[in-house]
């Protein structure tokens, strides 16, 4: 059997400098298809398109990553702008909130990570907090701390002990987006990972950053459902 296909949304950078180039550029970090290449996939990455080709786009993949990157636009779950919310990622925001709608649709394999569970919390009628603290160490520098996973959950059966989590993020999920649960914690109580609780559809969000970690467990398991979902 080849390889299930994971596609990775990307980042959508207006200056981006290389060579002897400084131009508009849509990118990923290398963690990202690193991860699951270990993993046992082939990455595929997914620029922003028209939302309306999200299910077309969807029906050729195996399973979808929605990756990190700037904060979801309020405006998407009905609140009002914080100041300290970073400026609307307008492209970024119709691209990935129709992509995980299709794949909720179609149940392929979603694996969101951090501002990737959060648009899966807010595409699902959820909400967030705008800014909390404690959770990046400073401008582009990745913090570590413990996230304690929910007994019987999804997540719980792929880690189940108290483990330590490379962090960067100001924001959080507030109400949970409809049918969402909880699967774990860090200390202060901010929700670190989420997940719907039916065994036929293998959908999770972490709050955290797989991608700069050793840890394979998380990503294996999207490629492992990715790839049953290939052989139906």
């Amino acid at each position: 059997m080849p390889r299930p296909l994971i596609g990775i949304t990307t980042y959508v950078e207006a200056s981006t400098r290389y060579g002897v180039w400084d131009v508009p550029t849509a990118l990923v970090p290398t963690g990202y298809y690193e991860l699951v290449q270990a993993s046992g996939g082939t990455a595929v990455l997914l620029p922003p398109d028209e939302p309306e080709t999200a299910a077309e786009v969807l029906a050729r993949l195996d399973g979808l990553v929605v990756a990190g990157g700037p904060d979801v636009d309020p405006v998407r779950y009905g609140a009002p702008r914080d100041p300290r919310t970073g400026p609307a990622a307008t492209l970024r925001d119709e691209w990935e909130l129709s992509l995980i709608a299709a794949a909720l649709d179609s149940r392929t394999p979603l694996l969101g990570i951090c501002r990737g569970m959060q648009a899966l919390n807010v595409a699902l009628g959820g909400t967030l907090v705008q800014h909390i603290d404690g959770h990046a160490a400073g401008p582009g520098v990745v913090s570590w701390h413990p996230v304690r996973p929910v007994p019987g959950t999804l997540y719980a059966s792929l880690v189940p002990e108290e483990s330590e989590v490379p962090t960067y993020h100001h924001q959080a999920v507030d109400r949970l987006g409809h049918g969402l649960v909880a699967s774990s914690h860090a200390l202060d109580g901010t929700v670190e990972s989420i997940e719907l609780p039916d065994p036929a559809h293998w959908t999770l969000g972490v709050q955290w950053h797989p991608e700069r970690d050793k840890d394979t467990r998380v990503m294996s398991a999207l490629v492992a459902a990715a790839s049953a979902l290939a052989r139906v």
